[in-house]
């Protein structure tokens, strides 16, 4: 079931709850430098949130599209739900991520370097991949979402980009965060994870895939012959 627009506001208002007790905002900051660290607190801890998201989501589309599923998993029906609506709580946090880095005057971000690739001061490869990310993960959802403006299959070769979406978030996240070293083994894990739900998923359709000597007529034709000569 899709999230209609007043449990989106809901799941907006409960975002910034947990924004505001998570970075200790209900007390005043005590000092200036406090006050820095709390947006700074609010911006890392919504990006690496959005991060594990889209993880998550990801590999529920690889479950959802593994040939497997059809004939032998058959959680189509109760991963489906999850997979298309997390794709709302990731924009939710990835929202939050923006916002916060907006604020914090200190980031070297800006509005320009949020939204253009390269005009970021502070390390502006590694945040051009972040806002790269945000766009791919923007056309990914959207055009799965209204496949009939679209035409037949279309979305679906748009919708592989979600790999190319998570693969620039890890690059994001790795290169551009200062606690990349502190974070090392959950970067290590969701990276692992989703490279091999990505391979398993290709190399079992690969194997489903006819080969040029299956295909032909003799190869097919051959084992129903030796089972219809009699013994």
């Amino acid at each position: 079931m899709r999230l209609s627009g007043p449990r989106f506001l809901v799941l907006v208002g409960l975002l910034g709850i947990g924004i505001v007790v998570a970075t200790d905002q209900i007390v005043p900051a005590s000092s200036a430098h406090q006050a820095q660290m709390r947006v700074w607190l609010a911006a890392r801890a919504t990006g690496i949130v959005a991060y594990l998201l889209l993880v998550a989501q990801v590999v529920f589309g690889l479950i959802l599209s593994h040939p497997t599923n059809q004939t032998t998993w058959k959680l189509s029906k109760r991963l489906f739900p999850w997979h298309e609506n997390l794709w709302m709580f990731v924009l939710a946090f990835l929202a939050a991520h923006i916002v916060s880095l907006l604020l914090d005057p200190y980031a070297g971000v800006g509005l320009a370097g949020t939204f253009l690739p390269g005009l970021s001061s502070y390390r502006s490869s590694p945040v051009a991949l972040g806002t790269l990310s945000m766009y791919a993960l923007i056309v990914t959802g959207l055009t799965a979402r209204y496949t009939r403006l679209l035409p037949s299959g279309l979305w679906l070769k748009l919708h592989r980009l979600a790999l190319v979406v998570v693969v620039l978030a890890w690059l994001h996240g790795t290169l551009a965060g200062t606690d990349t070293e502190a974070l090392e083994t959950m970067y290590l894990v969701t990276g692992g994870l989703v490279l091999g739900a990505a391979a398993y998923r290709y190399w079992v359709a690969r194997q489903a895939r006819p080969t040029f000597s299956t295909s032909l007529p003799d190869a097919n034709l051959e084992p129903r012959m030796k089972e219809a000569v009699p013994r």
